[in-house]
């Protein structure tokens, strides 16, 4: 799933770089050559003025909290198409903005938690998905079933889920990955052979089969699913995430303009 980032990094990181030239200039070199009763020049103004406010939003959205707009569903019923969501950018360390290099280890993703990073074939997009294999981990998913380092991951049916934009139903699953319960979607009829698996870095790690997939996550790398375990292209299509890849945890809806109802849910 391909995020709607409400993302300017690169234009705030120039606006910051433009009105911090601007401030810097009137403070130390126009000003002390201007007469006490000479008006600054409205250039001089506006850099002065904004300067302090591109700043600190270019902080915020760089090091603690961005929004996202979900634009898809293969993370229902988790998150919904039209979810704004909000990402903590330091609990899986400090990355320099733009660059998105990491300069200071913090935490490291845990299984369960939904990770937003960079799309791995191409890094200029943003996904979101659940975390379900950590390095070293051996993942199966097989008929349906999920199974890490040999255990199978407890799921236990919660219902029927309701598509209102296709009034059908499907069955929803409560399943817990690392002590993180969560509802997912499963479709009976839906085929688990993955038929479009690209010829992805550690590929040979995986075996595929006509009953589901066995993979054993290197390291420095992440193995991520959708909720909507069959509307989601995946780790099972595209592989693993780098941690270099990574952005954020996302941890918060913080609008949705279809269902007010959502604001405050997810964690």
């Amino acid at each position: 799933m391909d995020l709607s980032s409400v993302d300017f990094a690169l234009i705030l990181f120039v606006l910051t770089l433009v009105t911090g030239f601007l401030w810097c200039l009137d403070r130390f070199y126009a000003r002390p050559r201007r007469a006490p009763d000479e008006p600054s020049p409205g250039w001089v103004e506006w850099g002065a003025a904004f300067f302090p406010v591109v700043l600190i939003v270019f902080g915020l959205r760089s090091f603690i909290v961005e929004p996202y707009k979900i634009p898809s569903g293969s993370m229902m019923p988790t998150l919904l198409e039209g979810d704004f969501i909000a990402v903590n950018k330091f609990t899986y360390g400090i990355r320099l903005p733009v660059i998105n290099t990491k300069i200071i280890d913090v935490n490291a993703p845990k299984r369960g938690e939904v990770m937003v990073f960079r799309y791995p074939p191409d890094p200029s997009k943003n996904y979101i998905k659940r975390v379900v294999g950590l390095p070293g981990d051996k993942v199966e998913y097989t008929e349906k079933s999920l199974t890490i380092n040999g255990e199978k991951v407890e799921m236990a049916e919660s219902g029927k889920y309701l598509h209102a934009d296709r009034l059908y139903h499907s069955p929803k699953y409560t399943e817990k990955l690392g002590g993180i319960e969560h509802d997912i979607l499963i479709e009976q009829q839906a085929p688990t052979f993955v038929h479009d698996a690209m010829n992805y870095p550690f590929r040979e790690n995986c075996t595929y089969t006509e009953s589901g997939f066995s993979c054993i996550v290197p390291a420095g790398h992440y193995w991520v699913m959708g909720d909507n375990r069959d509307n989601s292209a995946d780790s099972r299509v595209w592989g693993f995430v780098p941690d270099k890849n990574i952005v954020g945890r996302a941890f918060f809806i913080w609008l949705n303009f279809n269902d007010p109802g959502r604001i405050g849910s997810f964690r």
